[in-house]
């Protein structure tokens, strides 16, 4: 069945999007913000934290920078009066970087000041690693502005733990994740075991330190080995916080670990650009397309 499972993966970006629509949905909360809202008050409920993401990424004129900067201030006054567990997550190429960087500058300016004013959490993602340096950058930049303003590092980057070292240790939210855009030998690490080690340095320096560590990952084994390094320097529970994707499955770690005391926090990616993420998922993790088919027949 794993061979039938990828090659469906592989052929999903070339089938109508009306067929591809059940196969993205458990991957995606929805269109609008008033779908996603239902979603994060059952996750809420659930005792889990989320962070919301507005689908899309390279965006081709201002005025689509403009629109979802809209997008992401009318997210952050639902999430305000709704009273929603939840932060944001933005990607600068979303904002125009790819475009104009003082239009980025512009946007990320307002957004961050919005969130302020909610006294909502804005979390920078990491995007590949021509905008590595202009990201942390911003982030500094919007540090200035609020002081939950957190960005990410890629475990899979040889230049990450030169990065953490850079940064200010006194500030730092820093999400770590294993990275997921293709890059070359001279830029990232090769292999899952080289990829997870320097995971594993990541956390530990950042736990040592002053920062809070979102531990991005679904990987069991490295679950493992990170609760193994919490407990080996009993690391406070309100020094980190797992993170984990939206309809990636997990079997039950992710309620063991809140039994523990662990806070758990999904990323819920939403909105009309729903397409192309899920193809990603998808191809990452075809083992889904079975559970997806059983459903389906099953009605």
């Amino acid at each position: 069945m794993s061979w039938i499972n990828s090659s469906i993966a592989v052929l999903m970006p070339y089938v109508p999007k009306w067929f591809a629509r059940p196969f993205a949905k458990p991957y995606v909360a929805g269109e609008s913000i008033e779908s996603v809202t239902e979603i994060v008050r059952s996750i809420n409920r659930n005792g889990f934290s989320t962070t919301l993401d507005i689908l899309g990424e390279h965006i081709h004129t201002p005025s689509e920078a403009n629109e979802i900067l809209n997008q992401y201030i009318d997210l952050i006054k639902n999430i305000s009066s709704k009273n929603l567990d939840s932060t944001i997550s933005i990607k600068l190429t979303h904002l125009g970087l790819s475009l104009d960087q003082q239009l980025t500058k512009k946007n990320f300016t307002e957004l961050v000041t919005v969130a302020k004013n909610y006294n909502i959490g804005i979390t920078i993602d990491m995007e590949n690693s021509t905008y590595t340096t202009k990201t942390f950058k911003f982030f500094n930049k919007g540090l200035e502005i609020h002081e939950d303003v957190g960005t990410v590092i890629q475990a899979y980057l040889h230049r990450s733990l030169d990065d953490l070292k850079e940064l200010d240790s006194s500030k730092l939210n820093l999400r770590i994740c294993k990275g997921i855009y293709s890059e070359s030998p001279e830029i990232a690490i090769q292999g899952r075991k080289k990829i997870n080690d320097n995971f594993v340095k990541l956390a530990e320096a950042l736990l040592l330190g002053q920062g809070y560590a979102c531990l991005a990952t679904h990987d069991l084994e490295l679950i493992d080995r990170l609760e193994e390094l919490i407990n080996k320097y009993n690391i406070s529970k309100d020094r980190f916080e797992f993170q984990v994707l939206f309809g990636v499955p997990m079997g039950n770690r992710l309620e063991l670990l809140k039994d523990k005391g662990y806070k758990i926090r999904i990323y819920v990616p939403f909105g009309e650009a729903w397409f192309d993420y899920s193809i990603r998922r998808l191809k990452e993790n075809p083992k889904i397309i079975s559970y997806i088919l059983t459903n389906i027949f099953k009605k």
